[in-house]
């Protein structure tokens, strides 16, 4: 099989002329192409009035050997690369449980490929199932009402399952990971199209049942939910090896390895950490606001002419500033066509951030315009970044009125460094609501002064993007987790033997692929030294992300 790319044809091409184009660039007989799979379609948009798909193909030929000889020195045809996916053990009988805390999209896959191999792991979620969950969440949104173990935040899907559902990141993955968890989601449900086009999502309300389907996977394979059950402490015994799990309430669950998929908003889960003498370090992370422009703007910005297009869908962007003072400003988690959400965890608190449907039908485009901050920002102990969290939502909560509403202010009005009194065209998503006000109440100075110069450079690259009455609500904080559980080259803990940090929350992750291709990295090393293999020191290269992969 032959991989070819960039083969470029016009948007709204006829079916056939896609088998002509290859005919026609490998210079062969129409019965020496024997198959075609489309490995990848995006599009090439520089253009708006020209915008071309752009294809990676998979070629089955009669003689690939004589194509590849008379293309010699092509860079865009080459053997296709085996994206197989391999178990790198099985689990001998007996063999001990490992525990797994967190459902979210890293413990998930890490269950998961833990299940594939025979492991039966225990995953404990300090949350409910996702469709209770779900109703939970709608609560503060219709009504409200927090529940502090039940929210965007926490429950069985992690925050990934009220999100856009992007399925792409910036990470490398040279042994193909990231196509192993996109398989695993097409066998739960998702659309096939996922596998192919060049930035897939999927929506909220289609990882609701996705997370269903791989849970009832685990299940049959032997794995073990157990839901409400939060973690409050280790069992450590000689040399600091993990001997169990106590929980919340006083239970002990005897186990030697142990993945820590807690997410970046495990706040009280850091505190037990650091108590218990695990390794942890400060991190940077950004904050910021999210913005809302009616998605009709972003798609003729975008598409010019083509906005509308219904193979195109909704467009969206992505916007970087280096601010006079120092900071970097940047749009993040970018969500056409969707929703701005409530998703604190904690009361007395308000934290947003982006949500979009399968669909992105919705009237807003929203995103992330976050600024980014680093230990220097906020000196203390490990968990400073927490405190600096809580003291910004703490803020919001009370500038937005005190009841979960979100302080939220005009563009204009932003720029001007007055207060908004009331809104304009662009009405805002965010429920349970929003109060005009003044952002710079709840913002660090400097952040309000980048974020005031970076909207003037983005409104240059796309003009209208600072029009007056674009609402900005307040604030975005949990971007990514503000530490990091520092692990070795077996995926370790660098003190705690038997302990496997992982994901968003162990600062190894940025976004639903990232943590879940973490999970199965994880879940592999654990399995290795499970059955006394050695780790590959390969394996670990490349695995730390940020919250960049995804924005």
């Amino acid at each position: 099989m032959l991989r070819l790319t960039e083969l470029r044809l016009p948007l709204g091409h006829e079916p056939e002329l896609l088998r002509a184009a290859i005919l026609a660039r490998l210079g062969i007989a129409d019965d020496a192409l024997l198959d075609i799979a489309v490995f990848r379609r995006g599009h090439d948009a520089r253009k708006p009035r020209a915008i071309m798909w752009v294809y990676t193909l998979d070629l089955t030929l009669a003689d690939e050997a004589a194509v590849l000889a008379r293309h010699q020195g092509d860079a865009n045809l080459r053997p296709a690369p085996d994206t197989r996916y391999r178990f790198v053990a099985r689990a001998p009988e007996a063999a001990a449980r490992p525990v797994v805390i967190g459902a979210g999209p890293c413990g998930l896959l890490a269950a998961l490929v833990l299940a594939q191999m025979g492991f039966r792991p225990i995953i404990l979620e300090r949350g409910k199932l996702v469709r209770e969950r779900t109703k939970d969440t709608w609560g503060l949104w219709r009504r409200g009402v927090l529940i502090p173990e039940s929210n965007v935040q926490f429950g069985e899907g992690g925050a990934g399952t009220f999100s856009d559902g992007k399925l792409y990141s910036q990470i490398k993955d040279p042994r193909h990971y990231g196509r192993k968890v996109l398989t695993e989601f097409v066998k739960a449900g998702a659309p096939e199209e996922i596998l192919y086009v060049s930035r897939p999502h999927i929506g909220t309300f289609r990882l609701v049942s996705m997370v269903e389907s791989i849970r009832a996977e685990i299940e049959r394979l032997g794995g073990e939910y157990r839901f409400g059950c939060k973690v409050a402490g280790l069992q450590l015994g000689a040399g600091r090896q993990v001997e169990g799990v106590v929980l919340e309430g006083g239970e002990a669950i005897a186990t030697k390895s142990v993945v820590l998929a807690i997410g970046h908003s495990a706040r009280d889960s850091f505190a037990m950490l650091r108590d218990a003498g695990v390794h942890l370090e400060q991190k940077p992370f950004s904050i910021g606001v999210r913005i809302e422009h009616p998605q009709g703007m972003i798609d003729r910005l975008r598409w010019g002419p083509n906005a509308g297009n219904p193979l195109l869908g909704a467009a969206d962007y992505k916007l970087v500033h280096h601010a006079k003072n120092g900071r970097s400003v940047y749009s993040f988690c970018m969500c056409p066509g969707g929703t701005v959400v409530a998703a604190t965890s904690e009361p007395g608190r308000v934290v947003t951030n982006g949500m979009s449907q399968y669909s992105r039908a919705e009237r807003n485009a929203n995103a992330g315009i976050v600024v980014g901050i680093s230990p220097a920002d906020y000196p203390g102990d490990v968990l400073a970044g927490v405190d600096f969290q809580r003291r910004l939502e703490s803020a919001a909560f009370l500038a937005g009125g005190g009841d979960y509403r979100a302080p939220g202010q005009l563009v204009g009005d932003f720029l001007a460094g007055r207060p908004s009194t009331a809104l304009g065209d662009v009405l805002p998503s965010y429920k349970p609501g929003v109060t005009p006000t003044d952002l710079s109440l709840c913002l660090p100075d400097f952040a309000v002064a980048a974020m005031r110069e970076a909207l003037l450079a983005f409104d240059r690259q796309m003009p209208g993007f600072a029009r007056p009455d674009a609402v900005m609500t307040g604030v975005e904080t949990r971007t990514s987790s503000p530490i990091r559980i520092r692990r070795g080259w077996d995926f370790q803990s660098l003190n705690t033997p038997g302990l496997f940090p992982a994901g968003e929350g162990a600062g190894y992750a940025g976004g639903i692929l990232s943590a879940g291709v973490d999970g199965i990295r994880v879940a592999e090393a654990l399995a290795l030294l499970a059955t006394g293999q050695e780790v590959p020191r390969e394996m670990s290269r490349g695995v730390e992300a940020s919250e960049t992969t995804y924005g």
